[in-house]
């Protein structure tokens, strides 16, 4: 058991040695840093905003579903800013850093 477990734990050591995104990463990285960063910010307001207006409507449910976009597009907004500043792969790409974030 203990050798199936180390085993288990050298392969998954040696699968990604260098860290490297894969090609799906790196094409969805290659499209978001060309989103404004406040683009994401202004999506959580914007469905906070949709999420009270249903609810003052009495629609519940459609208030719960909209309400619960914030926390993504935040997440989203931060992978965002995350890849404008450290660039794809953690290396200074010459887009990178130029612009507002």
């Amino acid at each position: 058991m203990k050798n199936q477990a180390r085993d288990l734990k050298n392969a998954a050591d040696n699968f990604n040695p260098e860290h490297k995104e894969g090609p799906v990463a790196r094409t969805i990285e290659e499209y978001t840093a060309k989103l404004p960063s406040d683009l994401f910010l202004w999506a959580a307001l914007g469905s906070m905003a949709i999420s009270a207006t249903l609810k003052i409507m009495k629609k519940d449910d459609e208030a719960l579903f909209v309400g619960q976009w914030p926390a993504p597009f935040l997440l989203l907004g931060l992978y965002n800013k995350i890849v404008k500043v450290k660039g794809h792969e953690g290396e200074k790409t010459s887009g990178s850093r130029s612009g507002s974030y």
